[in-house]
């Protein structure tokens, strides 16, 4: 009798991937289903990001992970995602200037609800 080997996960070292032109760092705001998710990028806007064939089954991305996405020349507001960083790699980036994002951790001592923006309520006139 042939005896079956458990297939285990090879742990190799992955070279770290840098961006390139029409390339951005995100960070990942919510999962929004069919493979989709939203994204605050690095230069400030929130992109709706669909997740390859490739990475969809074998990467499990989740809120708060740093992607690299693809943008699209002919729609700003999408993009693409390439790959995810581990917690490791998004400390290299740190370490090489790549991410320097001020949403990519929320300080431990912030107390504040929601946004800062005026909701337009004015309590003084109740």
């Amino acid at each position: 009798m042939a005896t079956h080997k458990k297939r285990t996960k090879q742990q190799g070292h992955t070279e770290l991937v840098l961006k390139e032109d029409g390339q951005e760092y995100a960070k990942v705001i919510s999962l929004v289903g069919e493979g989709r998710l939203m994204a605050q990028c690095m230069d400030g806007i929130e992109r709706l990001c669909h997740i390859r064939g490739a990475l969809k089954k074998k990467v499990w991305i989740l809120k708060d992970d740093m992607i690299l996405i693809s943008l699209r020349d002919f729609q700003d507001g999408k993009a693409d995602v390439l790959a995810k960083y581990t917690e490791q790699e998004v400390r290299t980036l740190r370490s090489m200037g790549e991410i320097n994002m001020q949403t990519d951790k929320k300080p431990e001592n912030d107390t504040t609800i929601g946004d800062d923006r005026d909701s337009g309520f004015n309590f003084e006139e109740i």
